[in-house]
């Protein structure tokens, strides 16, 4: 019920390829942390390591390999339990972002069943720090006492959760020596400062998705693929969630289309990861408002594509006129990084972690309805020098904060911290 990502499936990399993107002390710390933790184990546990399976996993394909060059001995284990596991754990997900439906006593005994018979299946593992990536396998250092210490990294919006998923999350977190947020908004009210950690997530700026693609290869590609490369698009690109609100994307672009007719909208969301039992819901949904409008597009199954995951969202983001990322709950939201990092004016939800990255009006647009997010998609149609001055900002925000080398030396840091308590 468990598996091993093997070296051979992941891409190597190697710090100093990406020295020219820190300032010298960011790179010193780095050197200095990797000289302390050399030959140190640390073992991450999630649910895929599918390429394009959602951002825990891509972070992952890049921060391991990462953390082994600075010399740590690092494995990467993924879970593999039966599709209602993942049924359950997709409704705490949803649950710790708010949704009020509540989980079910049969729910709570499937999702402690399966984690305790996934369990078993580490026991024979150790190492000194394991780092736990999201819901579905944070029971795993209480059904298996060799899973110490543990680190809990949690990747979504918790800034309202609802109150009866987290009483009965609570117990169970006390297994954690400290648990990761991604905004100090997230951190429960009345958890122990000792265990929180707060620091955002980053994109890798040498991975295929984002290193630079020309405009005009992008539209290349994005004409094959049906749209009309005289008229001007807008794009958002996430997996079909509610909370992406692929709905409210389509009612907004709408309202803009009746100001400028000339005008396309993608919506991106490649089914690549099992553990989003609703996604396929939802994209039938999408496709049923849009209603047969010729000018939406919207890519689904990754098997009726000639392109791979990474080179269209490449594409799409690079040969779009306007980003949008609509959430309604948004635990970071990295395709608005990589949106940012492609020097593009990106329009997102005023929410979660896009607050983190867009300054309204600075380097992007923050919205809180369909009718404010129409009139910024108007707005920088309309003036391209404006759009170009949110680009340029944008990018350079992404430079300052959200690289992986300053995630490398977040977690590089913590580790230490976290060996350093074990031996007092």
């Amino acid at each position: 019920m468990i598996e091993k990502v093997e070296d051979s499936q992941i891409t190597e990399r190697k710090i100093k390829s990406y020295k020219h993107f820190m300032k010298p002390e960011l790179w010193s710390e780095i050197q200095m942390l990797a000289v302390k933790l050399k030959g140190k184990k640390i073992i991450h546990v999630n649910t895929t390591s599918h390429r394009g399976g959602g951002g825990v996993a891509e972070i992952l394909h890049s921060l391991v390999p990462l953390m082994q060059d600075a010399g740590l001995e690092v494995e990467w284990w993924k879970i593999r339990p039966g599709h209602d596991f993942f049924e359950v754990t997709k409704n705490i997900h949803n649950t710790l972002q708010g949704d009020k439906v509540d989980l079910t006593p049969a729910e709570k005994k499937l999702y402690l069943a399966e984690s305790k018979k996934l369990a078993r299946d580490f026991e024979a593992l150790s190492a000194d720090t394991w780092i736990i990536h999201d819901p579905q396998p944070l029971l795993l250092p209480h059904f298996a006492k060799n899973i110490q210490p543990a680190i809990l990294r949690l990747h979504i919006d918790l800034s309202k959760p609802n109150q009866k998923t987290w009483k009965f999350l609570q117990p169970f977190l006390d297994e954690y020596k400290r648990i990761i947020f991604s905004r100090h908004e997230y951190v429960f009210p009345g958890f122990s400062s000792k265990k929180a950690e707060v620091f955002s997530p980053a994109i890798d700026p040498l991975t295929a998705k984002n290193e630079p693609m020309k405009k005009e290869a992008a539209r290349m590609i994005l004409e094959n693929l049906g749209m009309n490369p005289e008229k001007l698009i807008v794009a958002q690109v996430s997996r079909f969630d509610v909370w992406k609100d692929p709905l409210g994307v389509i009612r907004a672009y709408y309202l803009a289309k009746k100001e400028i007719p000339n005008l396309q909208l993608v919506l991106v969301g490649l089914t690549l990861a099992a553990d989003d039992p609703e996604a396929r819901e939802v994209y039938e949904k999408v496709k049923k408002y849009a209603r047969g409008d010729a000018d939406i597009f919207a890519f689904y199954n990754p098997r009726e594509l000639q392109y791979d995951n990474n080179t269209l969202i490449n594409a799409v983001q690079t040969g779009s006129d306007v980003i949008i990322q609509k959430s309604l709950k948004e635990g970071f939201g990295l395709t608005v990084t990589e949106a940012m990092w492609k020097k593009k004016a990106v329009i997102g939800g005023n929410v979660g972690g896009i607050k983190l990255q867009i300054r309204n009006g600075f380097n992007g647009y923050l919205v809180d309805s369909e009718e404010e997010c129409a009139e910024r998609i108007v707005k920088i149609l309309k003036d391209k020098k404006l759009a170009s001055l949110l680009g340029k900002r944008a990018k350079e925000s992404v430079q300052e904060h959200f690289l992986a080398p300053r995630l490398l030396r977040d977690y590089l840091k913590l580790i230490a911290e976290t060996i350093s308590a074990r031996k007092v």
